[in-house]
């Protein structure tokens, strides 16, 4: 079964900036990260292909967020910049073994890490 381990969320103040980070502890097709804000339902973010060459970004994030893919250390970043408020909430980073580049379907993910929380407030 293969396990995604995700680091870097946190607390952050209004325009500042985060780097996410996934781990899989296998190969994987397209990598992808969702978020949910609380009270609200899961949402897609950005994703990846395997090598990196294709990238694509909710409206919502477009011109923030980075999503980058070092293959060496088998490692998804997401790089987040220029964070709102509307930004919180727990980011998961989810792989499949399907497809090449996910769209935003959670149907598309095979496997799921557990979340790392982000906190953008005063």
């Amino acid at each position: 079964q293969l396990q995604l381990v995700e680091s870097g969320g946190g607390l952050v103040q209004p325009g500042g900036s985060l780097r996410l980070s996934c781990s899989p502890s296998g190969f994987t097709l397209a990598i992808g990260w969702f978020r949910q804000a609380p009270g609200k339902e899961r949402e897609w973010v950005s994703c990846i292909s395997p090598t990196g060459t294709f990238t694509n970004y909710a409206d919502s994030v477009k011109g923030r967020f980075t999503i980058s893919r070092d293959s060496a250390q088998n490692t998804v970043y997401l790089q987040m910049d220029s964070l709102k408020p509307e930004d919180t909430g727990v980011y998961y980073c989810a792989a499949s073994n399907t497809v090449p580049l996910c769209n935003g379907d959670d149907n598309d993910m095979n496997y799921w890490g557990s979340g790392t929380p982000v906190t953008v407030s005063l």
